[in-house]
């Protein structure tokens, strides 16, 4: 039976998603609840790798499982099991040829900005504590040149296993919610440290954005974003 699990945890204490020999990882703690829950989990699937300190709000698992509990009563099985920075938010069995990764139209990110004067000991870790003017007619303008179909190579590192280097942007937009500015965007897929770089290079100089799209190198871009503000919201399918 395969099953669809939803997650959300606080990527501080992990190396990344991905399952490293000898490191704290997502996965690996994953990995163990479900062997420690089902006589046989086996063909784990993802719909995004989130790097180290990235967090999640609504990633999604498909898990093939043999013996344990019914689908309805899984996550109340794996959460015990689990780290306190990680909980299985709902499980189900998964639809006919279903695949956390390839069956997902588009995945939505949000990065978070803390702009407040001081810092707080509740942001830290959690958001990118920002407090110098911003532009925000300027990053407006930046996110919404965003949207469609671009070539993002000036926005992931140099050196990269990425071969196609075009996505497509649903949704980009900057969000003011009290003290936090949030950049939010929902794309087909994305290239490695995409998001946090183009909040890096929109927080440095937004007015660079259309030009760097298509055709610009990753060194005319800014500079990457820490880890501690993104969160991996939701995906569609």
């Amino acid at each position: 039976m395969r099953l669809i699990l939803t997650l959300e945890y606080d990527g501080t204490p992990f190396r990344g998603w991905a399952a490293q020999p000898g490191l704290p990882t997502v996965e690996a703690a994953l990995r163990q609840a479900l062997a420690q829950t089902f006589r046989s989990a086996e063909n784990l699937a993802v719909a995004g790798r989130t790097d180290a300190g990235v967090h999640a709000l609504g990633q999604v698992v498909s898990v093939d499982v043999d013996g344990g509990p019914p689908p309805e009563r899984a996550a109340a099985a794996l959460n015990p099991r689990l780290p306190d920075e990680v909980s299985v938010l709902s499980s189900a069995e998964a639809p006919a040829g279903f695949h956390a990764r390839h069956s997902a139209r588009s995945r939505s990110y949000r990065y978070r900005l803390f702009t407040r004067s001081t810092p707080s000991p509740f942001e830290l870790r959690r958001s990118w504590w920002l407090p110098k003017p911003l532009d925000e007619d300027a990053l407006a303008a930046a996110a919404a040149a965003l949207g469609g179909e671009h070539d993002f190579r000036a926005f992931t590192p140099a050196q990269t296993q990425h071969e196609v280097f075009v996505r497509t942007v649903e949704r980009a937009a900057w969000v003011r919610r009290g003290d936090h500015l949030d950049f939010e965007i929902t794309a087909d897929s994305y290239l490695r440290h995409m998001v946090r770089s183009l909040v890096g290079t929109m927080v440095d100089a937004p007015d660079t954005i259309p030009g760097l799209l298509d055709s610009g190198a990753r060194s005319e871009a800014g500079a990457t974003a820490p880890p501690s503000g993104l969160y991996l919201v939701a995906v569609s399918y």
